[in-house]
């Protein structure tokens, strides 16, 4: 997922001159071609890959095969790069051609084993043991989009409705603060997940003017960004970490109790008093003035607890001891640029949206889409 993340920042790159487009082009070539050789199974990615050898690195012991939430992610990158070389010079014709290729030789029919819905994983050594069908709401909207847009191994519009949808029941009246929260998050309480669900399936696709019969995937987004603001406002743990430009919950490397650093998926439901500044950063198409605002405490305030040599690290706390978490996340550093784009200029989403693939696939689940 990181790799998709990080080709759509590439694009993001090229257009705002922070890299040549000779040297960006090659290394896109370059990307290509060791996806082209590294391990598919059924032309899904694994989880992780080995940096090293190019190889299979399981996620768990049962995962150690294909990963089709991930490979959406990577496949969401493959459609943005196609359609932003693929009116260039001959070069640039031919690396977009090798991402096409990539993106259509995606099985994503097999990942629904036959049933109404797709199903994350599957290893050639335990096949379906995993058994982990994908049900909204939560980051995986971008899962079904693809699997509907692919060319030749498209899902049906029931695995969407009645997986996904569960049937129509993923709807909700809920509010939080409120605050609809519209869709029913796939967390214990009323809160919203953490809000990498509101980044990681909107990076390509633009969620404004974004329609089903289950949700405004615009209205959807700016209220989970609320709902974790105001949560952190109100902050019944009494955290000495929030404020009003000091929030943002959301997987990320976190504290841990002995001084460490571990990884939790932070949210209302689950709160350690640590904030990830991807969670403000890469909301700042939903929540503009609070994005900012947080984005200029961190560079300011926080600047020598938090900015490292890529940007800002990766969490912090500053429950007693200031803290921070002194590495970096692809899957946290990547949405940041891109959705910082879409907010300057809307080019992420812009090349997206345009793939025809992906117009009839949002079709054909029933979507509206107006610009």
């Amino acid at each position: 997922g990181g790799s998709g993340f990080g080709l759509m920042g590439i694009v993001a790159g090229i257009e705002r001159g922070f890299i040549p487009r000779d040297s960006a082009v090659a290394r896109l070539d370059k990307i290509a071609d060791f996806l082209a050789e590294a391990p598919r199974f059924h032309g899904a990615w694994p989880h992780w890959l080995n940096g090293n050898t190019g190889e299979v690195q399981a996620f768990s012991e049962k995962d150690n095969g294909g990963d089709i939430v991930e490979t959406s992610f990577l496949a969401q990158g493959f459609i943005v790069v196609r359609e932003y070389l693929k009116n260039g010079s001959e070069k640039e014709k031919a690396v977009a051609k090798k991402y096409d290729e990539l993106w259509k030789g995606i099985e994503w029919n097999w990942y629904t084993n036959n049933k109404n819905g797709i199903y994350w994983h599957w290893s050639p050594v335990y096949e379906w043991e995993m058994d982990f069908m994908i049900e909204g709401y939560n980051e995986c909207l971008i899962t079904y989009v693809m699997a509907a847009s692919s060319p030749e191994h498209a899902i049906d519009a029931a695995a969407y409705h009645e997986g996904w949808a569960r049937g129509g029941d993923i709807t909700t009246d809920v509010e939080s603060y409120g605050i609809p929260l519209i869709l029913k998050h796939n967390t214990r309480g009323d809160k919203g997940g953490p809000l990498f669900w509101a980044h990681y399936s909107y990076l390509g696709l633009n969620p404004k003017g974004l329609t089903d019969k289950y949700a405004n995937y615009w209205n959807l987004n700016v209220n989970h960004t609320n709902i974790n603001y105001e949560y952190c406002q109100e902050n019944p743990e009494n955290f000495e970490t929030y404020g009003p430009n000091s929030w943002g919950l959301t997987a990320s490397y976190t504290r841990k109790e002995d001084g460490g650093i571990g990884y939790a998926a932070h949210s209302p439901d689950s709160d350690r008093g640590v904030v990830s500044p991807t969670a403000a950063i890469s909301s700042i198409p939903y929540t503009p003035e609070k994005s900012l605002r947080a984005m200029r405490y961190f560079f300011t305030d926080l600047n020598d607890l938090l900015w490292g040599p890529a940007g800002f690290y990766d969490a912090y706390s500053l429950e007693g001891e200031p803290w921070a978490a002194e590495k970096y996340l692809a899957i946290d550093q990547g949405p940041m640029v891109v959705m910082i784009e879409n907010y300057r200029s809307g080019l992420i989403w812009d090349l997206f949206m345009q793939a025809p693939e992906v117009q009839n696939g949002l079709e054909k689940l029933g979507f509206s889409y107006e610009k």
